[in-house]
């Protein structure tokens, strides 16, 4: 009896160490795997104003509390001026002002931001309405996320579906914190 319960630890404690081996690389691919961009953006169609729906929290937000906007222009040299906005925790607006530039041409999807020179930020775009009235972007660390619409507010339904795909590229959607609108003009 004693000697079959010393088998059977053994199996139990290879088939656990085996178990959580195999999870272990399953996360691991899942990591070392990078998001999938949209096949095509129309930058002539992509700049204008965004509001922030929703955002992974970050340091360079921190101070943002409300009615996050980010506006795109095409420049002539084919960059592209950002200028982004948001409420402050007193009520003024921050301004941050920077440039994109696609680094993936076959599909505008892939852009470097800098606001501060030389230090420059991932920017894929993972999900584009075909009206392009909402946009996901994230970078391919998976380490920042945000949910972009044309308007202050996206419905619940699409809000929910968006959340979907963007889970199923491997972000983590319960870091997700909405972003509040007051209604306020910038």
């Amino acid at each position: 009896m004693r000697r079959n319960s010393r088998g059977m630890f053994k199996t139990v404690v290879v088939a656990s160490l085996t178990t959580l081996a195999v999870a272990g690389a399953a996360r691991a691919l899942v990591r070392d795997d990078k998001p999938q961009v949209v096949p095509r953006v129309e930058l002539d169609r992509y700049v204008g104003t965004w509001y922030e729906i929703a955002r992974y929290p970050n340091r360079f937000q921190r101070q943002c509390v409300a009615d996050t906007t980010a506006t795109y222009e095409l420049r002539p040299d084919g960059k592209i001026r950002v200028i982004n906005r948001c409420r402050k925790g007193d009520g003024k607006i921050d301004t941050a002002k920077g440039t994109a530039r696609v680094v993936d041409k076959q599909t505008n999807a892939k852009l470097k931001v800098t606001f501060f020179w030389p230090f420059s930020g991932d920017y894929w775009i993972i999900d584009l309405d075909p009206d392009y009235r909402y946009a996901v972007v994230g970078a391919p660390s998976r380490k920042y996320l945000w949910i972009l619409s044309r308007t202050p507010q996206l419905d619940e339904a699409t809000y929910r579906r968006i959340l979907e795909r963007v889970a199923a590229q491997g972000f983590d959607v319960d870091r997700l914190v909405k972003t509040p609108q007051s209604g306020g003009s910038h």
